[in-house]
């Protein structure tokens, strides 16, 4: 394959450095195409281009074997910035659409719609060894098997290779077919095999946890925090990680670095320090100048992340920037549906972070008298920290810039507070980003689960009405009698769901379950269990695959096994498995979580950081679950109190009435006072009826 591979891309090379077709710009598509009926924000963006784009699905794959064509895949999302700067560049461009339309049949796709088939090319794209990332643009057979691509390519690259790869694909056909198929081949290759997993006996134990975090240390960055490169992407799940770890071993050199971590996540610029909110991730080491993209995804786990921390260390930053988040979901990222968007794009007016930035004087204007003060902390100056402009960031706590400017804590809060709703009040008059307005399940589920802990860590009664309602829309609006849908977009759910989506959605209900006891959430993360492993478990290799068995045949049906900036959906499954088995004493559930970890084991001691969820799990098989029945009148009060402090290994069950959960069988309430029971598999120490017992028992 690699042989093939190389002379198919030199083949290529030679003929784009020998190929430069005259390119004359020319920006103003007055004629829709095909994408004009699609929902998709990003789909749209693209309707009147030159370029005669095709959505994915049988009309654009009939046509191109049909009239024998290769096909272009241009894969991205709406708040991408290089892929608008591919659009103004090459896909509005008359001549380069002429090109496009005369030799190629052109595919547009969403990503986040159809991350069945971003997966597949985006597989392929790095199996040749030409990198990854958004743009995607993948050149198929006429048969979806890929033969070359990559990312982003400046106009006259694009236009110069389109010919060669028209030149290959007409006068090297043979060699074309044999690459892609040889491509195709190792694409299909079973993720078992391609990994070596194998099932093993496991002695899940607390000296292998000591083993991961001991390589993920040998990455940190010590003095900026995260890992010891840029860019640097939040990886909350690696985090998460270490917080059970540090639970686990109490070993201040992990908790440390959480701390350093967040505090600088918490203060840079890739925070959005006046309306809340994290970017997608910093372009630099130090945190400060972001990829100003605003996705769904980060930010929920995220509120996740800065929830726990705030259990275990009490810091204010880590409130405020939870409540300030939520604050910013609400106002801007809410549906009068109840479901959450997708995405706020990184450009306004085609410029990449203008919305968000500052000069010194505007800055000034704004805040008057106050301005010096606040110029000092929130970094702006004249000469900018960023392309001669100021992005919004603190460089010391607020303890420290309180004594250095000889205020008290409540006078600099009162100032800031002041100062964010002016800076915030000025910003609203801008031009503001393209929103996404497409909901998606799976990413819903991931914010969804942020709430809760948000909730859990804090008691605000807000957090639960905004998970309530959300979880209400999720389930009225993107389920049908059995599953999930996708995608939700002006009033319609469409796409079968993926993976991903189940694995978060269940995720998310089996949480909302223990803060509310309503059982109701508990029975549907049930039924869509069962429904994952009807519909999307290999019974041979005891994994998931991401599609439904019902939906459309790619090439390859592939398992997600890798964490990544969301969690791989198999390991969030195994979770979901075993908590799940736990709740209901399904001995079955658990023996498919514990057969899915095990086949991860040996893999994850080498690379914890790209498999820390399943880390997570790997925790909790290492230590006992803690099995918490509250009974009685005030079962979901005492709920409230009890999970003030960390114990992430844990499932909580409750009501007021009897019910039917197998664990909460012969529990009742002691001389009619609510009373806890703390079980360990299934044995329980002697019921109680204070939180504080019920602490010196699970101590």
């Amino acid at each position: 394959m690699r042989t093939n591979t190389l002379f198919i891309t030199s083949f290529i090379a030679f003929w784009a450095c020998n190929s430069q077709p005259t390119m004359q710009n020319n920006h103003e598509g007055e004629k829709a195409n095909r994408l004009i009926n699609s929902t998709s924000p990003y789909l749209l963006q693209h309707a009147y281009n030159p370029v005669d784009w095709y959505p994915w699905g049988e009309e654009a794959l009939e046509k191109a074997k049909n009239e024998d064509k290769p096909i272009i895949v241009s894969i991205g999302y709406s708040s991408c910035h290089w892929c608008h700067v591919m659009e103004r560049e090459s896909f509005e461009n008359d001549s380069i659409a002429k090109l496009m339309n005369d030799n190629f049949i052109n595919i547009k796709v969403d990503r986040e719609e159809r991350p069945d088939v971003d997966q597949v090319y985006m597989d392929a794209v790095q199996a040749m060894g030409l990198g990854g990332g958004w743009p995607l643009n993948v050149f198929l057979t006429p048969d979806q098997k890929p033969f070359y691509g990559g990312t982003y390519f400046p106009p006259a690259q694009w236009a110069s290779m389109m010919g060669s790869i028209h030149k290959a694909f007409n006068e090297k056909r043979d060699e074309v077919e044999k690459s892609a198929n040889d491509l195709t081949n190792a694409l299909s290759t079973s993720e078992i095999v391609k990994y070596r997993l194998k099932e093993t006996e496991q002695q899940f134990n607390k000296e292998a946890l000591d083993s991961m975090f001991a390589i993920m240390q040998s990455k940190f960055d010590f003095e900026e925090g995260g890992f010891d490169k840029a860019p640097k992407f939040p990886m909350p799940n690696n985090w998460l990680f270490l917080l059970r770890y540090y639970h686990i071993r109490q070993n201040q050199a992990a908790l440390d670095h959480i701390a350093l971590t967040l505090d600088k996540i918490a203060m840079g610029g890739i925070f959005d320090q006046i309306g809340g909110g994290w970017a997608r991730y910093s372009t630099d080491a130090e945190w400060l100048a972001p990829h100003f993209e605003k996705m769904l995804y980060d930010n929920g786990q995220l509120v996740s992340l800065y929830s726990e921390a705030y259990q275990i260390t009490k810091s204010l930053l880590y409130k405020e920037s939870v409540y300030k988040t939520i604050d910013w979901l609400e106002r801007e990222m809410l549906d009068e549906s109840g479901g959450f968007y997708s995405a706020l794009d990184a450009d306004s007016e085609g410029e990449e972070g203008k919305f968000y930035i500052w000069n010194e004087s505007e800055f000034q204007s704004v805040l008057g008298s106050d301005a010096e003060v606040l110029k000092n902390y929130y970094n702006v100056s004249k000469e900018g920290n960023w392309e001669e402009k100021n992005i919004l960031r603190r460089l010391q706590s607020d303890e420290e810039f309180a004594e250095t400017y000889d205020l008290s804590i409540d006078q600099l809060k009162s100032l800031v507070t002041t100062t964010d709703q002016k800076l915030l009040d000025t910003r609203s008059k801008r031009i503001r980003p393209g929103m996404d307005d497409k909901i998606l399940s799976g990413w819903n589920g991931i914010m969804l689960k942020g709430l809760i802990d948000a909730y859990e860590a804090f008691d605000e009664p807000k957090f639960l009405t905004l998970a309530e309602n959300n979880a209400e829309f999720l389930l009225n609006k993107m389920t049908n009698e059995e599953g999930l849908y996708r995608s939700y977009t002006a009033g319609e759910a469409s796409i079968d769901a993926y993976l991903e989506d189940y694995a978060y959605v269940i995720d998310a209900l089996s949480a909302l379950y223990q803060v509310t006891f309503n059982e109701k959430w508990l029975t549907k993360a049930k039924s869509l269990t069962k429904y994952t492993l009807d519909h999307f478990y290999d019974q041979e290799e005891g994994l998931f695959f991401f599609t439904d068995n019902s939906s459309e045949r790619l090439i390859t049906r592939k398992k997600e096994v890798f964490d990544n900036v969301i969690p791989a959906s198999n390991s969030q499954m195994a979770l979901n498995l075993y908590q799940l088995g736990v709740v209901f004493d399904d001995q079955q559930f658990k023996d498919k979580a514990t057969s899915m970890i095990s086949k991860m084991a040996e893999l994850m001691k080498e690379e914890p950081a790209y498999l820390s969820n399943w880390g997570i799990l790997y925790a909790y098989m290492a230590t006992p679950t803690a099995e918490i029945s509250i009974v009685g009148p005030k079962a979901a009060e005492m709920q409230q109190q009890f999970v003030k402090r960390y114990l992430p290994n844990k499932v909580v069950m409750g009501d007021s009435e009897e019910s039917d959960l197998p664990l909460m069988e012969s529990k009742y309430a002691m001389n009619g006072e609510t009373t806890i029971y703390v079980c360990y598999n299934k044995t329980c120490k002697l019921p109680v009826t204070s939180v504080e017992k019920a602490y010196e028992q699970l101590r």
